[in-house]
């Protein structure tokens, strides 16, 4: 589904993505670890098209099609979603408007009809009970005063609603108590099909034991140095990333 081929990336002459390769397959959900800096957010930021990275080489080929060629609203259409480490908040926009206006958006782009209001808002509540997210809180002005997990919940609506292909989870487990890491977590796997496709990015096993990734990616320098099992990210959690970044500065 996704494949990743000599993607160099700098940001302000900084070089982050060093001939980064990569292949995850429709149905699989992939994991990648690693230290602070090795380029693990970055990586999910330019699939996903925000400015400011400067790819100097490489292809990101979603199904086939090069995304760097896209805009981001274009890749958002063709099925690539990012659930953010930090969700912005929108103050005076409400959340059950922006979830509308997104949703019928990406609809309109793949030449599908708009969802009358009747039919949305069935589809909010449905999708809303199961990751517990109070009425209140789709009243509210998007991730205006949520707390962490509110904010984290909040996106998995709009994964569960917008149904991507292609899930880019960028540290969703950072500031989640145990009860929203599970809450978030069974709202992922809700989401695992054989046509979908996940990325998730993580620096601790603790996410890993909630979404069981099939395989595990340590990510070090802005490359690949490792590929495993889910075996991998325990073997990460017990031994540091240390034996990585030496054999990097090897």
């Amino acid at each position: 589904m996704l494949e990743i081929k000599n993607l160099i990336v700098q940001i302000e002459d900084k070089r982050i993505l060093n001939g980064l390769n990569l292949t995850v397959n429709k149905g699989e959900v992939a994991a990648i670890m690693g230290p602070n800096g090795s380029g693990k957010s970055t990586l999910s930021y330019v699939i996903a098209g925000k400015e400011d990275y400067e790819v100097l080489d490489g292809e990101i080929l979603l199904n086939g099609e090069n995304v760097l060629e896209m805009e981001p609203d274009q890749r958002a259409a063709a099925g690539v979603f990012l659930a953010f480490q930090y969700p912005l908040e929108i103050p005076g926009v409400a959340s059950m408007t922006f979830l509308k206006a997104t949703l019928n958006a990406q609809r309109k782009a793949r030449g599908e009809a708009e969802l009358t209001t009747p039919d949305f808002i069935k589809r909010v509540n449905a999708a809303a009970t199961q990751l517990e997210i109070p009425k209140d809180m789709l009243k509210r002005a998007l991730n205006v005063g949520f707390s962490g997990g509110e904010k984290k919940r909040m996106e998995i609506l709009q994964m569960a609603l917008l149904q991507p292909s292609f899930c880019i989870l960028d540290e969703t487990d950072s500031g989640l108590d145990i009860d929203a890491l599970r809450i978030v977590s069974e709202g992922v796997n809700a989401l695992r099909s054989s046509d979908r496709a996940f990325l998730v990015i993580t620096h601790y096993q603790r996410l890993l034991n909630y979404i069981v990734p099939d395989t595990v990616h340590v990510m070090s320098s802005g490359r690949i140095v490792k590929t495993g099992g889910k075996e991998l990210a325990l073997e990460l959690e017990a031994n540091g990333y240390a034996d990585y970044r030496d054999s990097e500065a090897a």
